[in-house]
């Protein structure tokens, strides 16, 4: 199929856009969005430029998403860097698994996966968070250890890296303590576009961006129970 100059041009620019930005709103850049939205050639010249890039180029509501692909490395986050960036430093595998068993019990108690919305509340408390998330590592253990066996979730590994934190006084911020670890974590989501995070009351509330995400990418039902199945949850008649 041949493509005219301009529609050329104008999809160079909303991809440049998007890799600088990561999101194209019409707020923001209203002749960008009704390009890409209203011009179906332009629209696919993008597309192919994110698969170009190993990225998905995705709209969710009126927000046009640049989404690297999970193994790109150069748009997105290596093991390396998330961990770098997550936990302490000299910090093993068992403490990776553990940053990213926080984010997934976080979206849980977020969003359920039915209805039309999948979020079911507005905002949680790092306490309420830091319990649930206990309360969770210890059954898992309790009750995981055949599926450890089976190359399963090491439930264990990870509650024995969780209480070796020190636990102190609110306001800590160091990574080696149970409240400085849950910080820097939702520090990074909130330097993602991905959560609120307000530190006087210690509320975590979701942006608009992940509401979308979850609503129309991650939260069909079998990725859901996947993420169920994964955090030892069970809901009635599973």
């Amino acid at each position: 199929m041949a493509y005219e100059w301009e529609e050329i041009r104008s999809s160079q620019e909303i991809f440049y856009y998007l890799l600088e930005h990561h999101q194209l709103r019409e707020e923001d850049e209203p002749r960008l969005y009704q390009a890409y939205t209203q011009q179906e050639e332009i629209q696919n010249l993008v597309k192919s430029q994110g698969e170009a890039a190993d990225s998905m180029i995705e709209r969710y509501g009126n927000v046009v998403y640049l989404i690297p692909k999970e193994e790109n490395n150069f748009l997105g986050y290596s093991k390396a860097q998330l961990k770098a960036a997550l936990c302490k430093s000299g910090a093993t595998d068992k403490d990776f698994y553990l940053s990213q068993f926080v984010i997934l019990t976080l979206l849980v108690e977020f969003y359920d996966g039915q209805g039309s919305s999948s979020k079911t509340r507005d905002y949680i408390r790092v306490g309420e968070l830091q319990n649930v998330l206990s309360q969770r590592l210890k059954e898992g253990a309790e009750n995981g250890e055949e599926e450890e066996e089976k190359g399963g979730i090491a439930f264990s590994n990870m509650l024995e890296v969780y209480e070796a934190l020190r636990s102190e006084e609110k306001g800590s911020r160091a990574k080696t303590t149970k409240e400085g670890f849950l910080h820097n974590i939702l520090n990074f989501l909130q330097k993602q576009g991905l959560v609120d995070y307000v530190e006087v009351d210690e509320t975590i509330k979701t942006t608009k961006k992940l509401d979308n995400f979850m609503d129309w990418n991650l939260l069909n039902q079998n990725h859901y129970q996947r993420v169920l199945r994964v955090l030892g949850v069970r809901g009635e008649g599973q």
